[in-house]
């Protein structure tokens, strides 16, 4: 009974809780399997962000159970947001579940496995430099956690009812975290937090993220340091001027959610569309070579042909490298909840897909300005479906969320998997890249 899958269900954040979680299970004896029906136990982390993703936590769990009843010993435990959030009803929902945690002690997943009693906390999980950690990430890279929870007051979102408020780990953590991945041959590590731009306002620093940075560059070995989710108010002048650093990407996500000022207010975010283009073209100014992601809503309460069409405007003129868009998910607890939800679903699938094709266009010029370029590539292994050809990223494509290089690859080409190597970019499509390792 000592084989154990864990399903990691959303974000990134969650996948570094889950290869915590992983880590004590492996220092207490537990060795792990790639697929649940070869499992003992199976555990779920969930996500309970948005409707969709409960509806996917469902989906795993109700799968699991299935295996449960066919193999009789099967053990399933769930933990992670939508637990934390919705306890009551997936209790009531799924009574044959042997055991539940939350966000906040997935450092005692293994007294919860065991059924062994534990103190629980009060506040959520946040790792440090000397938490167990089992990467599950591909060697080359990997996600590092800085802070947890949020606190500002995005009416929509459901982050600070279930994390609590925002809290950083000191630098010094970050810090020892991130030379032992080096040393173990990781080349990018990915600064995650639920706002990474907010990093250190809890231990009053001044730009604490710049501070961070500018620590982090001083480790030898590291290649690539990457920012990902920075809210658009907290990327300052000096964070920029750091990112001229050779080992920062120069990278961006930062979520803008709309454009419209009347969206923006009922949302209670800071920046407009027009705010918005004057410190997208600060940040190019700065970093001609930035690659910029953001996020959207669409359906939103309140939000109108003359609303959409604003947001169609300023995707058009902001010319995002990388595009999310999200429909707009009614949220017990949040403070939109009271707005309702007037627009129909179709109609805000039409409103994303309308959005996906004019950036698919943009895209897609983008990618052309990058033919006949040798860029860095950072490569990851090999494409599954065909041992010839490699995948990889520039420092412009985030992992997970972006697009990928497709390589051409001779048998030898295989010892070039966890590096970086230069390769001539040939072809495009519309999100991903084709090329061949340069000579």
């Amino acid at each position: 009974m000592k084989n154990i899958a864990l399903i990691s269900l959303g974000c990134a954040k969650n996948l570094v809780d889950s290869e915590v979680m992983l880590g004590y299970l492996a220092n207490d004896g537990y060795t792990f399997v790639g697929q649940p029906e070869d499992a003992d136990i199976i555990i779920i982390n969930t996500c309970g962000f948005i409707q969709p993703a409960k509806n996917e936590a469902v989906d795993s769990i109700r799968m699991a159970l299935d295996l449960k009843k066919k193999k009789g010993h099967i053990k399933v435990f769930v933990t992670g947001c939508y637990m934390e959030r919705n306890s009551a009803e997936l209790e009531e929902l799924f009574p044959e579940i042997d055991g539940w945690t939350g966000v906040k002690d997935f450092d005692n997943i293994v007294q919860v496995v065991e059924g062994k009693t534990h103190e629980k906390a009060a506040i959520s999980f946040l790792y440090d430099h000397q938490s167990p950690r089992f990467q599950s990430t591909p060697a080359g890279w990997a996600y590092v956690k800085i802070s947890e929870g949020c606190s500002h007051s995005c009416s929509f979102c459901t982050i600070p009812l279930i994390k609590g408020p925002y809290r950083s780990r000191p630098i010094v953590s970050i810090v020892k975290e991130v030379e032992r991945l080096v040393s173990k041959g990781v080349k990018e590590i990915n600064l995650i937090s639920q706002d990474s731009t907010y990093y250190g306002h809890d231990l009053n620093l001044t730009d604490g993220l710049s501070l961070l940075l500018e620590k982090l560059v001083e480790i030898k070995p590291i290649t690539w340091i990457r920012i990902l989710y920075g809210y658009p108010e907290e990327v300052t002048n000096r964070l920029l001027e750091i990112m001229k650093e050779d080992k920062i990407c120069s990278y961006l996500d930062i979520p803008f959610q709309h454009s419209d000022p009347g969206i923006i207010k009922h949302m209670r975010r800071g920046l407009d569309g027009e705010r918005a283009l004057k410190l997208i073209q600060n940040i190019r100014d700065k970093l001609p070579d930035v690659a910029i992601r953001t996020s959207l809503i669409v359906g939103f309460p309140g939000e109108g042909q003359k609303e959409f069409e604003n947001l169609e405007h300023f995707v058009r003129k902001a010319r995002f490298n990388h595009l999310g868009v999200f429909t707009y998910s009614l949220e017990q607890g949040t403070k939109s909840f009271a707005l309702g939800d007037p627009i129909d679903t179709n109609e805000k699938e039409r409103r994303r897909d309308r959005l996906m094709y004019i950036q698919s266009e943009i895209s897609y010029l983008i990618n052309g300005k990058i033919l006949n370029h040798s860029l860095d590539v950072l490569v990851e292994g090999h494409l599954e479906q065909d041992n010839s050809v490699l995948l990889g990223r520039t420092q412009s494509q985030a992992p997970e969320v972006d697009g990928v290089v497709f390589i051409d690859s001779q048998e030898q080409d295989v010892d070039k998997i966890n590096s970086i190597q230069k390769v001539e970019i040939n072809s495009r499509d519309i999100y991903d890249l084709y090329g061949v390792f340069k000579t």
